[in-house]
């Protein structure tokens, strides 16, 4: 399983995402361009001391993370799909992919994805900010493939 962030916007909900796959276990891909600017001391400072503990791969553009991934199944959070995260059989090799804050991903990479699933939400709210909608979606297909860690 892994997380993978299109071109994210906010270093605080990167450092938020990276803190959670560090915790659980989970490699975070970063789509870039990212929306601020990317260093290592950004990134301390976003993923505060959990940064070293995470495996992170950076990729220069959306060919090159599909260049380095095109073998996994690509499963994308969206306020555009019919399915939701508690009706789809996630397995262990899936890739999370969340789009960036403002915008979410292009129809292109849209299309590419393999599977479209969103969280289920009252009647009138839009949609969750992405670090809570990453948590909510590895936590069920963590819970489903019962691979938390221990």
């Amino acid at each position: 399983m892994r997380i993978a962030l299109y071109q994210p916007e906010i270093a605080g909900n990167l450092g938020t995402i990276l803190r959670l796959g560090a915790c659980l276990g989970v490699p975070v891909d970063i789509i870039e361009p990212c929306g601020f600017p990317f260093s290592e001391r950004a990134l301390r400072r976003a993923g505060m001391d959990y940064a070293d503990a995470v495996d992170m791969a950076r990729h220069a553009d959306w060919a090159a993370f599909r260049a380095a991934h095109h073998a996994r199944r690509l499963v994308l959070l969206t306020t555009r799909a019919d399915l939701t995260v508690v009706n789809v059989q996630f397995g262990p090799d899936d890739i999370l992919l969340l789009g960036s804050e403002s915008a979410g991903v292009p129809d292109h990479v849209h299309a590419a994805a393999d599977l479209r699933v969103r969280i289920p939400l009252r009647t009138g709210f839009r949609s969750l900010n992405v670090a809570v909608a990453a948590g909510i979606a590895l936590g069920e297909a963590l819970r489903q493939t019962g691979t938390y860690p221990e």
